[in-house]
């Protein structure tokens, strides 16, 4: 007996302190944590922001709200000037855009004791990233966040936020199994494009809520080092998700399927900032990416103006591709293409078992009913909503090209220098034109900038018609997954009236069979269910998920 309690209390003792050990390394790893904390050249703190007539300006700095809704910035200098000035002229931006997406963090993570735990363990994570941020776009996210609130301190100062706020789109991809990331583009020039120029098209599929995407912000750069360029994001974002620069190179981001990390490396929309403010050809722009090591697997389609083509810089955190298409158009939606990837198992598993092969494949063949390619009918290939053959697979299903998720839509024309943005709902709003042209030679934000007479119109029948369904459709959601949870009942016209709303929609039947099913009542589970599997369902893994469901 005696020695069994001495073998029990040295079992125990092994692990108490196994566990002290492992806390004193995390604390360790804690307080050796190097954010990159830069030191700025110039004291921003005293400038101030002056309005006038509806557009706001500060030192080398204006911002603009255009009739659309499309927020403008004109941002110039040194990384603390172009960081202050969009701190100063965009700091409401900023508390709403931040407001937003803690909010939506909260809903996941209510406690204010378990945040300060989740920040204690990204600085762990992250623990390098002084060394992996340039230093430049250290300089500006700190000069950024010397103008942001500290209602927020529980889950980092304001510069630990916003520099980690630029993992959240590489987060996404990690999630990629909940679409909060599943963009879709192409490109097309020589005979695939009306007038032989290049064209690039693409869906921004990056969701977190309709509030995200409220405040749309587009900025116009005149860095002091490297080339001016135009990226479209929101307030805070340094980083480029999609863009162009003065030489007609474009860049858009795509996830890929990849194993992440076991610690923090670059964003991947600081390595596009990068490429974009300092490539001018497509050689440039891979070297650039050659040398960075990133978070997460991406495909990065760049345009060439110059070199009158488009190709793919396929990368994972332990290797780079460059894909180039045989023809002259090439698409891009989740997964890889190159040799390099092409029969990677983790790229054939992402291929099986998403939505990502009936995208690409759906948009080779608007493509090629669409060719040759100008900006108008690239539009009409973004907004298109039914499935291959036009099969009608509901609004909003995964496999559409347009989703009704989309935080932005770009076309680009960079052998003019020209660039068409969606304005809300998703892509269903008119794209309005700028020419960069004009716009680089520009010091004054005062007036329109964009071209009226080149904007491409709204989708008028999917506004009139469709967009109150989709809106009811998404509420309906929300209201079911309410009742599954709380217990309530609901009435049979409600139920008739969310199948009207999206009747050919897979996930109308799979939220009814879930209702049926938390109520107990398995034979209504059993026939939507199977509705639901006679529907086109989005992925293999959904699709095996609601048979399982079925057997049991």
């Amino acid at each position: 007996m005696h020695n069994t309690m001495k073998y029990i209390k040295w079992i125990f003792g092994s692990i108490f302190l196994l566990i002290f050990s492992f806390i004193c390394f995390l604390t360790i790893l804690f307080w050796q944590a190097d954010m990159g904390v830069p030191a700025i050249g110039a004291d921003v703190t005293g400038l101030q922001k002056h309005t006038a007539d509806g557009y706001a300006f500060c030192q080398g700095g204006m911002l603009r709200k255009n009739e659309f809704g499309l927020w403008e910035i004109r941002l110039e200098g040194s990384p603390e000037q172009i960081g202050a000035a969009q701190g100063i002229l965009a700091r409401d931006l900023l508390y709403y855009q931040e407001s937003v997406f803690v909010r939506q963090i909260r809903e996941i993570i209510p406690s204010d004791s378990y945040l300060r735990f989740l920040r204690f363990f990204t600085i762990i994570f992250n623990r390098n990233f002084g060394n992996l941020v340039p230093e430049e776009f250290r300089r500006e996210i700190y000069a950024l966040s010397l103008f942001c609130t500290d209602e927020f301190d529980q889950i980092g100062t304001p510069y630990e936020r916003q520099l980690n706020y630029h993992a959240a789109h590489d987060i996404g991809h990690t999630m990629q199994d909940y679409m909060l990331v599943g963009c879709s583009s192409f490109a097309a020039w020589g005979t695939a494009s009306a007038d032989s120029t290049l064209i690039v098209g693409r869906n921004f599929d990056f969701y977190v809520g309709d509030e995200f995407a409220e405040n749309k912000l587009i900025s116009f750069v005149n860095p002091d080092h490297g080339y001016r360029y135009v990226s479209i994001g929101w307030a805070g974002m340094i980083g480029v998700l999609s863009g162009m620069n003065e030489n007609g190179i474009t860049i858009t981001l795509n996830a890929a399927k990849g194993t992440p990390p076991l610690t923090g490396a670059l964003p991947i929309s600081l390595l596009a900032r990068e490429i974009l403010q300092y490539a001018a050809t497509v050689d440039e722009a891979y070297q650039i990416a050659q040398s960075r090591k990133t978070f997460v697997s991406e495909s990065l389609l760049i345009g060439s103006a110059s070199e009158k083509k488009a190709v793919l810089i396929e990368k994972t955190p332990q290797k780079i591709a460059l894909y180039e298409s045989p023809a002259d158009w090439l698409v891009s939606t989740n997964h890889y293409q190159s040799e390099a990837f092409r029969n990677d198992p983790e790229n054939l598993k992402n291929i099986e078992m998403s939505d990502s092969k009936y995208r690409f494949d759906r948009m080779t063949e608007l493509l090629h009913n669409a060719f040759p390619l100008t900006a108008l009918k690239s539009a009409d290939i973004l907004r298109n909503r039914t499935g291959l053959h036009n099969r009608h697979i509901g609004l909003a299903n995964e496999k559409a090209i347009n989703q009704s998720i989309a935080h932005h839509s770009v076309i680009f024309n960079p052998d003019r220098l020209q660039m068409w943005v969606s304005t809300a709902p998703w892509q269903d709003g008119a794209y309005i034109c700028y020419d960069l042209n004009k716009i680089f030679g520009l010091t004054d934000f005062s007036s329109p900038i964009h071209e009226q007479a080149l904007s491409i119109p709204a989708d008028s029948m999917f506004l009139k018609h469709d967009y109150p369904q989709v809106c009811y459709y998404r509420a309906s959601c929300l209201q079911i997954k309410k009742a599954i949870r709380s217990g309530e009942m609901l009435n049979s016209d409600f139920i008739a009236a969310f199948i009207r709303s999206n009747p050919n929609h897979y996930y109308v039947y799979t939220l009814l069979g879930d209702y049926f099913d938390s109520r107990a009542e398995k034979e209504q589970a059993y026939y939507y269910w199977s509705k639901a599997v006679g529907c086109e369902v989005p992925s293999l893994r959904e699709l095996k998920h609601l048979n399982k469901k079925l057997k049991r």
